[in-house]
């Protein structure tokens, strides 16, 4: 089997990393979101169980499908939306927007429609994109050397130490030395880690015009420009070739089929999905797709025993999951500044892409990179357009 031949440690620490950067820096706000639409903690834990299986799936099938790494997520600035706009609004009318949303996406993505308008951005353009929306990542992991210089900077000398003698294991070795000084310090915190299985809870859902305008709609835009419109670009920056359609369209229909039970928006992932697409997960990119299925059954296992991988993941300290977040996207935000910048012709417009995206501005609840596409697209077309001849009478 393809697969055995191609598992690797590096792999599946790579997904390991990935899943654990993606669930302690967001899991928070989906439980706020959740708490926001007055959900009990059986439905808190139906949510993380339907948002788990789905994401695991998702992820195993189409990685396995495609042999790349494909790694979906949750709708981290849809969460984030819930909890502003989820005012006055029931559970249960929730769930219909989330239905409603989920076959948006589903839509968008069998027609083939999304996938005819970001095949029109330059590659550069994509590139300037993944950078920015990764350097917040590489800068936080040399502010958490200022908070916990103990932890980090051993961490930081493993890491060069690695790519020096053993660089599919450099990660490895940096996560080790972490978790070996955390432990040292006590600031492993094991004692809040117990054991409970998650039940999925279903919820009737119910349509209104209110939940359709004011939760269905914005989760739909936000998702596809804040989430999946970056998840293309992580996969194509890494130079990997496959149809877009198919990814989006089967995302959103597990979407639908685990809306009832939680799963408020998946979409495709990318910070963590580049983590499973660099270097560090495999040097061979055509092995690299074991990384995302690895993250799928870390996810299967969020999404089975909730409260306790949750707790477990929760259990390091914030600068360890900054800095080994930081050091295991070092080489993919080089790559994606590489070709950025590797056009003269598009240079200044990857580059106002890249700038608008690191800024983190967002409006109308939709993030930077968005608007950083906007951008690079605007200045490439002002600078690409000519000026007509004059022409003598």
């Amino acid at each position: 089997m393809r697969l055995i031949k191609d598992f690797s440690t590096s792999a599946v620490t790579a997904g390991f990393v990935a899943v654990l950067i993606g669930f302690t820096s967001s899991a928070v706000i989906v439980f706020q979101a959740a708490q926001a639409l007055h959900a009990s903690p059986a439905e808190i834990a139906s949510w993380m169980c339907a948002l788990g299986v789905g994401m695991g799936l998702t992820s195993i099938a189409l990685s396995l499908r495609f042999r790349v790494p494909v790694l979906t997520a949750w709708s981290t600035p849809g969460a984030a939306m819930l909890i502003t706009s989820a005012a006055g609004v029931s559970m249960p009318e929730a769930i219909g927007a989330f239905l409603v949303s989920a076959a948006l996406i589903t839509v968008s993505g069998f027609s083939g429609l999304f996938e005819r308008m970001i095949s029109r951005i330059p590659i550069s353009i994509a590139s300037g994109m993944l950078a920015g929306v990764l350097l917040r990542f590489g800068l936080d992991a040399f502010l958490a050397m200022q908070s916990q210089f103990v932890l980090v900077f051993p961490m930081f000398c493993a890491y060069l130490l690695g790519r020096r003698l053993l660089p599919r294991y450099a990660i490895i070795m940096t996560f080790l030395v972490g978790v070996g000084i955390a432990a040292g310090q006590g600031s492993l915190r094991v004692d809040e880690i117990h054991l409970e299985l998650a039940m999925p809870v279903f919820i009737t859902p119910e349509l209104s015009w209110q939940a359709l305008i004011g939760v269905a709609l914005p989760l739909y835009v936000v998702t596809m420009a804040s989430q999946n419109l970056p998840g293309v670009a992580v996969i194509r920056a890494s130079g990997y070739q496959l149809p877009i359609s198919p990814l989006i369209g089967w995302t959103g229909a597990a979407n639908l089929l685990l809306a009832p039970f939680g799963a408020y928006a998946l979409n495709l992932a990318a910070i963590t999905a580049a983590i499973c697409m660099s270097r560090e997960a495999h040097e061979d990119p055509e092995k690299r797709y074991v990384a995302a299925i690895a993250a799928g059954f870390f996810y299967l296992l969020i999404g089975v025993f909730g409260a306790t991988v949750g707790s477990l993941f929760l259990a390091f300290p914030k600068e360890l999951v900054l800095a080994i977040a930081g050091f295991a996207l070092l080489g993919t935000i080089g790559s994606g500044l590489a070709a950025a910048l590797s056009q003269e012709a598009e240079r200044e417009p990857a580059l106002l892409t890249f700038l608008a995206t690191a800024s983190g501005v967002a409006f109308a609840g939709v993030g930077s990179p968005f608007w950083g596409l906007l951008a690079g697209l605007a200045a490439l077309i002002v600078l690409r357009s000519k000026r007509r001849p004059i022409q003598q009478p």
